[in-house]
């Protein structure tokens, strides 16, 4: 209690000391400015980026692996989106001004070789996007605060991105939270797939719309080359897929209007663009070879679902889902990805006939599910090019009968809790306009309730009473959706018996789960290592710090509260 009354009056003074300097809107605000016709940029003028790829360990003269030592700033700089758009301001991430890019670089970890990243902020004294703090935002008066979350990273709880340890420029002025920008990420996790994204409390939705996120690789060789995965720069690609809204002079339009303005001035309940990005580029092309190769697709977008398919009935080959490698590889020719979720999968462009060309496209409503009977349409999101003739060297790769089948099977038997978490959304009376979403009837700031112990498994019954599909987020933890079950009246209750099929491709270990409306679903939580799977214990000590979240990954609806603190206690 005392703990949460300083906080309250710390954040409670930082508002009444800097009243007159908050960052009502942006510098770029003008809603009267021109909005750009997404129908006249041409789709397919710019190849697909590459992002930089940074090595996050170290490499001895003999040979060893020793851990690595970044410093990574984020900065306000230009970014062109497309040929035919002028420059945009962004925030982006990368080792100077001259080099950041959006996404960010990718950093190239090793499994068990610590990476060290100090991350610096040179951002402006105000931001560029209209944005009002709903408490318990950050809040300084001048700087625009940040910190980093490394998404599916198991780290201790101050090199985790708590929202409450954010930072303005030079250190100005900081979080309750903080304690230092210099992070360690020991790496000690299954081999996969990772983001960073900026997450500062009420600002993650305009810093991470505004640039601020990047992909983070966990590799194992040894684990790894057995698979004979396509592999290399050329064949193994990252794709970071997002949406954008753009004025006609090339700068980010994000409308300054909230739903509700007297409540909150410009905060809605979603936020959409009808341009589709694609590693930084909109509806970009890439030039591929009749052989395979592997597309590690993040969504994201703030709250855009993708429901991605390939033209000429073109297959995804599914290996791995968010960090953790499937048991057995999972073939769709359609799949549903939710912001923060990554699909790992193969395309073996040799099945393509004699198409020249293949779209890789999206027909999911926004906000999704939509309303019942509404038909999406089907957007483009990038153009694969076949390249004529075949390759001067061999595709060797493969995809294996299985991939790692060792990590633990869930079993509910194992868990020593059972916790239920309701999903709400909250109106204002008389226009039914969403104001705030919370979790079982908390906000953030109210004391912890989730008390998980290291070394144990728990049950969450995760009950959606809103119409939106929310992505759940755990931070530190694993967890498997167990089943989903549909909501119904008392006089219905045969239907309420009848299970919801979790898609197979997304059955194993994640940290992201797309909780549908009107459902119970019931996750098996692990809050202890994946592999080892005897061990009890995470390599640092989880109950020190300022513990960690969990949270819906709609970014506008994790500003708005929708995200609760956990505090893991000793086994």
């Amino acid at each position: 209690m005392e703990e949460r009354r300083f906080l309250g009056l710390f954040l409670l003074v930082l508002l009444l000391v800097f009243q007159a300097a908050l960052p009502g809107r942006g510098d770029d605000d003008d809603d009267g400015g021109r909005l750009l016709d997404p129908r006249k940029l041409e789709m397919f003028v710019d190849e697909l980026p590459d992002m930089p790829r940074m090595r996050g360990y170290g490499v001895t003269e003999g040979g060893k692996l020793v851990a690595g030592n970044l410093t990574i700033g984020m900065y306000e700089t230009m970014w062109k989106f497309h040929r035919d758009l002028p420059a945009t301001r962004v925030f982006a991430y990368g080792t100077s001004k001259e080099t950041a890019t959006v996404p960010g670089p990718t950093i190239e970890a090793m499994q068990g070789v610590p990476t060290y990243v100090t991350w610096t902020n040179h951002l402006p004294p105000r931001h560029f996007l209209p944005w009002d703090p709903p408490p318990p935002a950050a809040t300084p008066g001048s700087g625009v605060p940040t910190v980093v979350h490394l998404h599916g990273g198991v780290q201790h709880s101050a090199s985790d991105g708590h929202s409450l340890a954010w930072f303005t420029a030079g250190l100005a002025a900081t979080g309750p939270r903080f304690s230092s920008p210099a992070y360690e990420y020991p790496n000690q996790q299954p081999p996969g797939n990772l983001w960073y994204h900026d997450h500062a409390m009420g600002l993650t939705r305009v810093n991470i719309l505004a640039g601020l996120l990047g992909a983070y690789r966990v590799a194992s060789p040894a684990e790894e080359a057995a698979l004979n995965l396509p592999s290399g720069e050329a064949f193994d690609r990252n794709l970071v897929l997002f949406d954008r809204d753009f004025r006609a002079d090339g700068s980010l339009f994000m409308n300054g209007t909230g739903n509700n303005p007297s409540v909150h001035p410009q905060w809605q309940p979603e936020y959409f663009g009808p341009v589709v990005v694609a590693n930084g580029k909109a509806w970009p092309y890439l030039r591929v070879l009749r052989r395979r190769y592997r597309f590690r697709i993040l969504n994201a977008s703030n709250a855009r679902f993708f429901r991605l398919s390939l033209s000429g009935g073109l297959r995804f080959v599914h290996v791995a889902s968010d960090s953790v490698y499937l048991a057995r590889p999972v073939p769709t020719r359609a799949f549903l990805l939710a912001p923060s979720e990554i699909a790992d999968v193969v395309v073996d462009f040799a099945e393509s006939g004699g198409a020249t060309s293949i779209v890789l496209r999206s027909d999911a409503p926004a906000p999704y599910p939509g309303d019942p009977g509404d038909k999406a349409e089907t957007v483009p999101v990038m153009k694969f090019v076949i390249e004529r003739g075949a390759s001067t060297e061999p595709d060797t790769s493969s995809v294996p009968a299985t991939l790692m089948p060792h990590y633990p099977k869930p079993d509910v038997r194992e868990a020593t809790v059972t916790r239920r978490i309701a999903m709400y959304e909250y109106t204002k009376e008389g226009t039914d306009e969403p104001t705030h979403l919370y979790l079982n009837a908390r906000s953030y700031m109210d004391p912890v309730t989730e008390t998980p112990r290291e070394g144990t498994s728990e049950v969450w019954d995760v009950i959606n009473l809103t119409d939106d599909n929310h992505p759940l987020h755990l931070h530190l933890a694993l967890f498997v959706a167990v089943e989903q079950r549909s909501l119904r009246r008392v006089d219905e209750l045969r239907e309420c018996m009848m299970r919801e099929v979790v898609p197979r491709q997304e059955r194993g270990w994640k940290n992201v789960f797309k909780v549908r409306p009107g459902t119970v679903t019931r996750v098996l939580v692990r809050f202890r290592p994946l592999s080892p799977p005897d061990s009890r214990r995470f390599p640092f000590d989880v109950t020190a710090g300022p513990g960690y979240v969990y949270h819906c990954h709609i970014l506008d609806h994790e500003d708005n509260e929708m995200m609760r603190p956990m505090k893991i206690v000793r086994y």
